[in-house]
């Protein structure tokens, strides 16, 4: 057993190491809120060609801005499914006037923003199967659709839906330890139960419901594409554990859901060969294979390579923190996803909208305006800030729900102000402390090896990733992240050829670019912020229930 086991290893490296030497390429596409990307590597993962389609300004007769019509009531927000397939067209046009050789191509896969759905009419399906390349997609779809304008991951018109599903569900926390999520609007299953309840008519000719991602990679599997399990953790419908749909969500929703959602398949399968349609139009090949296609947010994970005990930190307007985890803990805030590289681990999502324009407003208000005399701040400061502790939220902050300024001295009483230099740690460390609290929430634990990638305007100041590398003992890169759901998407269409055989996504996905080491944790860090983040979570408690309402 072992014998064949290490042949079966010798053989796919050997194909890897042939599709590095041969003129292989792999494709993926990103269709996110304002336009289509996509991505061309070759076997050694590297980028030959990119291209894109904005949607407000390359198809500006869908009327869109930012890529999505908002409604009249400020809470819907849909885009039309139709500007989707006529990107398609564009940008493979664009890439045939470019001399792109789709021949080349052996595997493409691809991603969506999340949440998103789109609702095939009956007989799409038929429709679908007999493409004639001789038109363009749009043309030949166009009837398609028993819903023309799709629910996307910016509207919160559903909380009516979200409140009876978790009813249903036996309350928030159960529903979340069941999805990975508590009840959100932008989910999918709550969006399904609003169309259903809001256009009957439209519902009931539904064929079939995609997310966004399987209805792209349904476009060029020339038929219905399974839902990945994990885009398919967004739609507070998938029991995270077993990977199946929840009876007890897909009843709450809607009467024989599950026929039109189709069953779930994991991220990294082979659905089929590419459409004989993309065969005859653009010259792919016959043996081009499809992957499935998954969620922006999973795709990123794969362009980022983390892996397990990685987190990656975005330090953007809000930051955004993409855990892997092992042993998922489901909370009331942040999202729980199965992870797209590895059938049996999970992704975690965090969202803080105190970023960087808090961090920007201590700057002007306590170092002169001046990002040096922040660092400098920062540098002449000790770990741990003599004990103080504060939180900043100027906004209603997602994780947690609070807000409001609140300032802690070393013997847990609350003050009224510190001194500037200790005001910009106290910034810096509470928010890191915060994070780190709410990852290990949801199931991260520091193990030896774990890395933290950083990303975003933020992470080219080196005293704040010193800190960040403090706060979780762990070593701090830095990664671009630029394409990263393309990018992500490519090595998973390539990973896709021989995931079936054991090949992990790290092996495939070995010769990218490296992140650069900028940041290592002080030799006292962990006896330093191991206390710290118990008295930061029991103050948390304290700052929470004095701003309930």
């Amino acid at each position: 057993m072992e014998k064949k086991r290490g042949a079966d290893t010798f053989l796919l490296r050997y194909l890897i190491m042939a599709a590095a030497q041969d003129c292989s390429l792999f494709l993926g596409f990103d269709f996110s809120t304002q336009q289509l990307k996509v991505v061309a590597i070759d076997g050694n993962l590297n980028v030959v060609h990119q291209n894109n389609v904005q949607f407000d300004s390359e198809l500006p007769e869908f009327r869109t801005q930012g890529g999505v019509h908002i409604h009249a009531d400020r809470l819907t927000v849909t885009s039309p499914v139709l500007m989707w397939v006529q990107a398609l067209d564009l940008l493979l046009d664009k890439m045939k006037k470019a001399g792109f050789d789709f021949s080349r191509v052996r595997a493409l896969s691809g991603s969506g923003q999340q949440h998103g759905s789109v609702f095939w009419t009956r007989g799409a399906s038929e429709t679908l199967q007999h493409l004639d390349p001789d038109q363009d997609l749009k043309q030949l779809l166009q009837d398609s659709f028993s819903v023309l304008d799709s629910p996307v991951w910016m509207d919160s018109s559903s909380r009516r839906q979200c409140d009876a599903l978790q009813e249903a569900a036996g309350g928030a926390q159960r529903l979340a330890h069941i999805t990975g999520s508590t009840a959100y609007e932008r989910f999918t299953g709550n969006q399904i139960a609003k169309i259903r309840a809001t256009r009957p008519e439209e519902f009931q000719s539904t064929e079939r419901i995609s997310l966004v991602s399987s209805f792209a990679g349904s476009l060029f599997l020339g038929g219905y594409a399974a839902i990945d399990y994990s885009d398919g953790s967004g739609m507070n419908l998938l029991d995270i554990r077993s990977r199946t749909w929840s009876q007890i969500c897909l009843d709450a929703v809607a009467p024989q859901l599950d026929l039109l959602l189709g069953n779930p398949k994991p991220s990294s399968s082979i659905l089929g060969p590419v459409s004989s349609f993309f065969v005859q139009r653009y010259g792919f090949s016959q043996s081009c294979r499809v992957v499935a296609f998954t969620g922006d947010n999973p795709a990123s994970l794969a362009g980022m390579r983390l892996q397990q005990g990685d987190i990656a930190v975005s330090l953007g307007t809000s930051d955004t923190v993409f855990l892997w985890i092992e042993d998922p803990h489901p909370a009331l805030q942040g999202h729980v996803f199965c992870n797209p590289v590895s059938e049996h681990a999970f992704m975690a999502l965090l969202c803080f909208k105190n970023g960087s324009l808090t961090r920007e407003r201590i700057r002007n208000e306590c170092a002169g305006a001046s990002w040096e005399l922040f660092s400098d701040a920062l540098r002449d400061t000790p770990l741990g800030n003599g004990g103080n502790i504060g939180f900043y939220f100027d906004s209603m902050e997602i994780t947690p729900p609070a807000v409001g300024v609140h300032r802690f001295d070393p013997q847990d009483v609350q003050v009224s102000s510190f001194s500037p230099q200790v005001e910009v740690r106290s910034l810096v460390e509470g928010q890191f402390l915060s994070r780190r609290l709410h990852a290990e929430r949801l199931g991260y634990c520091i193990i030896p090896g774990a890395r933290v990638l950083a990303t975003g305007g933020a992470s080219s100041n080196k005293e704040i990733l010193q800190v960040l590398s403090d706060v979780f003992n762990a070593p701090v890169y830095t990664i671009d992240v630029s394409n990263s759901a393309c990018l992500g998407s490519a090595y998973r269409a390539l990973h896709g050829l021989s995931a079936e055989s054991g090949t992990s996504f790290s092996d495939v996905a070995k010769n990218a670019p490296e992140p650069q080491l900028v940041a290592t944790p002080h030799a006292e860090a962990q006896e330093v912020y191991d206390l710290l983040l118990q008295r930061y979570a029991r103050l948390e408690e304290r700052v929470l229930q004095k701003t309930r309402p």
